[in-house]
């Protein structure tokens, strides 16, 4: 079934994964402090306790380097008994402080994209995270111009949408969303009957994985990259 279009008046895009690379680095930051800690634990072992202590955290500090950090070091003051030098909690703080760092490396096609969509769309970002972090993100892309207005979510729940669209006051049914997670980015928006693209990445955040059944059903298109979705929408002459 040919998914319609027509009546979208606001594009939304997901940032980090969808516009530029984010998770890369988080997976290239466990491997550090595993290395850090292997002497406490094996490498295996010490993914599943820092993913365990994330999803924990989440409530408290929201997602983002930072709490991201925070879980890092705790995972090394529990597997360490307590007995984790200073050395390696300096070790472990620096690796988020390069995380933050890291210049912004914007996925194929990203900018022509934007530019060609901004001449008969409103785009907006729709993204969760860290403010500061992902403000300076935006800053550093070098896309802000594009966008009509940025929304940082605590959570990407039907709620949270439905109250951006109000914010926007449009009906779901004028409300595209795009970007690389089923969970995040796809599921609820078609959910209240807003439409959705989904644009995979190559890694993907355990906590972002669903299940077949979930998508079992569920009416949304698929591209490889961004570049694809010009075939849905052709750029004003």
């Amino acid at each position: 079934m040919e998914i319609d279009y027509s009546n979208i008046k606001v594009i939304g895009f997901d940032a980090d994964d969808t516009l530029w690379v984010n998770e890369t680095y988080f997976r290239e930051a466990e491997e550090k402090v595993g290395q850090l800690l292997s002497h406490y634990e094996t490498p295996n072992k010490i993914d599943q306790e820092l993913f365990r202590l994330e999803i924990k955290n989440l409530p408290i500090y929201g997602y983002g380097v930072k709490g991201f950090v925070l879980s890092m070091i705790e995972l090394a003051i529990e597997l360490s008994n307590g007995q984790v030098s200073n050395e390696i909690i300096s070790k472990i703080l620096q690796i988020g402080k390069d995380m933050i760092n890291k210049p912004i490396e914007l996925l194929d096609g990203v900018e022509d994209v934007l530019k060609s969509l901004s001449k008969d769309y409103k785009l907006i970002v729709a993204t969760k995270g860290d403010l500061l972090d992902q403000e300076r993100k935006l800053e550093k892309s070098g896309l802000l111009q594009y966008f009509h207005h940025i929304e940082v979510l605590s959570e990407k729940q039907e709620s949270n949408y439905e109250k951006l669209l109000k914010h926007l006051d449009i009906n779901p049914s004028e409300f595209l969303m795009v970007g690389n997670s089923l969970k995040s980015d796809i599921l609820p928006l078609v959910n209240i009957g807003a439409e959705a693209i989904h644009i995979p990445f190559h890694t993907t955040w355990l906590h972002e994985e669903v299940t077949k059944n979930e998508t079992d059903g569920v009416e949304y298109n698929t591209i490889k990259s961004l570049t694809e979705i010009l075939k849905y929408f052709k750029p004003t002459k």
